[in-house]
């Protein structure tokens, strides 16, 4: 899962590096051809999108150094943890919900995707299968027990795939 993410966000980089360097440069000359730059939209959203390019790099690249330090062989093998999907119900309403455990500094969550430093990550981070978890809200406390597990060790390609997109 992790070298999988590596590589999208390395892919992510390579085309922004691509752009910064190739397309934006020829995107300003021309704009810069045109005349008057004070007026000139082309110009100035050129400049606004390089800006942007630059720093996504700059959030790509410590990305990859927290990523870099990971330690797979620290995750737990039999227990909620990094990478886990996690099936559990809920003990009031009988409804069975589904959780991704994902990386604390994901940019975009997905529907179901939580980070190990949720409230919903730290109450089962470490849980194990057919354990119950208290999950204290402001409103109340939800009991969900854990009906199914799926460890990072334990998922296959096309489940690290599915979450990475």
């Amino acid at each position: 899962m992790i070298e999988a993410l590596k590589q999208k966000l390395n892919d992510e980089a390579d085309k922004l590096r691509y752009e910064l360097n190739v397309t934006l440069p020829a995107e300003i000359r021309r704009a810069v051809e045109m005349g008057d730059l004070r007026e000139n939209s082309e110009y100035k959203a050129a400049l606004e999108r390089q800006k942007f390019v630059q720093a996504r790099l700059g959030q790509l690249g410590e990305r990859l150094a927290r990523l870099t330090s990971i330690d797979v062989t620290q995750i737990a093998t039999d227990a909620v943890g990094l990478g886990s999907k996690v099936v559990v119900l809920d003990a009031d309403t009988k409804v069975k919900e589904t959780y991704h455990f994902v990386f604390g500094d994901a940019l975009e969550l997905e529907d179901h995707h939580v980070t190990m430093a949720s409230p919903i990550g730290r109450a089962m981070l470490g849980k194990k299968q057919g354990e119950v978890v208290l999950l204290r809200l402001p409103a109340r406390t939800r009991k969900l027990t854990i009906v199914e597990l799926v460890t990072i060790h334990q998922a296959s390609e096309a489940d690290l795939e599915e979450d990475l997109d």
